[in-house]
């Protein structure tokens, strides 16, 4: 009897490891297919970049330094994933964070790192949890679809960022739409030669606790539930409205850290485009489905992903292979995740076999 629930068990994690690699596998075939098109080795062009980035001190300090506000953002979106509640605002949520930890760090400096640091942090999980509470609210009590509110208010809060940044917080001085920068007490200083920094200590310090909160706690065991049958988990007696609040909350906290330590430890300055492009809110989507919301499987994905991210100049430089590559695959596997995640949500495929046999026996 044990040793079939154990095979259960193991069968069951294979097949969440092959649905995580089966998009990035037809994403890297893709791009390989595209690669020998061009007259370059796909092995060769991504072993070049996988190399560089991850086998020498310098390439893994960058990978690691840009993986660090993907961890926080792929968490923030799977701990509210996992329960069926569908955040679709930690861009929104992190850029407000970073926004006034950047105005905080630049206007109210004390010169004490420490205190500097603590203080874009305290605002930065403020900043995000407000803007999450919204339509939390809105979901607990009026079962308003919070995948709408969400994804509205992040091209909202851009745009009212946007004006701040264009007006009232613009750092005259600049010769573009920014604020100031931070003090150097709120920044975090580089490791070595790369761009490696404590903040990513500090994210891994915060994925230890979100492991430990989802597997090995109360609440992680209601999310689990909540996100099985959310009828049944009220009818147990649990407070399915309570639970959904204390879910965003901590999705917009998490959110709102990653935006400040972005800040203080990249960007030191809020701009138009802090985020880049789609955005680190976006990524983090794209990280949590690939590690099929499991906080391991997040901290892998985001490792990966940002081995792509800064791999993009590397594959450029070493090879001749344009830099585009990267984001082509990046795209394949955001269309292919996306296809997996609404099949998972919406049982498209069975509904296809289904209708195909209604169609035969008819």
């Amino acid at each position: 009897m044990k040793q079939s629930s154990l095979s259960s068990k193991f069968s069951g994690v294979s097949i969440k490891v092959i649905n995580s690699l089966l998009p990035v596998l037809l994403a890297f075939f893709i791009g390989g297919i595209i690669i020998a098109a061009i007259g370059e080795n796909p092995l060769s062009a991504y072993g070049t970049m996988i190399g560089k980035q991850l086998f020498t001190a310098k390439g893994l300090g960058n990978t690691l330094h840009y993986a660090s506000p993907l961890i926080l953002t792929g968490l923030a979106i799977a701990i509210t994933f996992k329960a069926n509640i569908y955040n679709m605002g930690v861009e929104g949520q992190m850029l407000l964070g970073a926004f006034f930890s950047g105005i905080v760090g630049s206007s109210l400096s004390t010169g004490n790192a420490i205190v500097d640091k603590l203080m874009c942090f305290a605002v930065g999980a403020i900043c995000g949890m407000l803007f999450a509470l919204i339509p939390a609210l809105l979901k607990a009590f009026f079962h308003v679809d919070e995948m709408v509110v969400t994804l509205t208010f992040n091209y909202a809060m851009a745009k009212v960022l946007e004006y701040l940044a264009s007006g009232p917080f613009r750092d005259a001085g600049a010769g573009y739409v920014c604020t100031p920068a931070i003090a150097n007490s709120a920044t975090f200083s580089r490791l070595g030669k790369s761009r490696l920094t404590l903040f990513f200590f500090i994210a891994l310090a915060i994925f230890l606790v979100m492991w430990f909160v989802m597997k090995r706690t109360k609440l992680g065991y209601q999310v689990t539930a909540i996100g099985k049958n959310a009828e049944f988990a009220e009818a147990t007696g649990m407070r399915v409205r309570c639970k959904i609040i204390i879910l965003m909350l901590i999705s917009g906290a998490l959110a709102g850290i990653a935006g400040s330590g972005y800040m203080m430890s990249e960007q030191f300055r809020y701009t138009l485009d802090f985020s880049g492009s789609p955005g680190l809110g976006w990524d983090g989507m794209l990280i949590a489905l690939l590690g099929r919301h499991s906080p391991v499987g997040i901290l892998v994905a985001s490792l990966f992903y940002s081995v792509l991210k800064t791999g993009a100049d590397t594959i450029n430089t070493y090879t001749s292979v344009p830099k585009e590559i990267v984001a082509v695959i990046q795209s394949l596997m955001i269309l292919f995740l996306a296809v997996q995640f609404l099949n998972e949500r919406f049982g498209l495929i069975e509904r296809f076999k289904k209708l195909r046999a209604e169609k035969k026996e008819a």
